[in-house]
């Protein structure tokens, strides 16, 4: 596999906190399905779903 780097990987925008994220290799099978840049920023995306704000 070839290097590549980092500015060539495809990103992402987190909804929590609008900072755009990189993709992960511990992502590659479910980059689709991620949308938050960290356990902090879903955590708080969760929060926000639940309590309607």
């Amino acid at each position: 596999m070839k290097m590549r780097k980092k500015s060539d990987l495809p990103t992402k925008i987190c909804p929590v906190c609008n900072r755009p994220f990189a993709w992960r290799k511990k992502w590659e099978r479910d980059w689709e399905n991620v949308i938050y840049c960290s356990d902090a920023c879903r955590a708080i995306g969760k929060h926000q779903k639940t309590t309607g704000q």
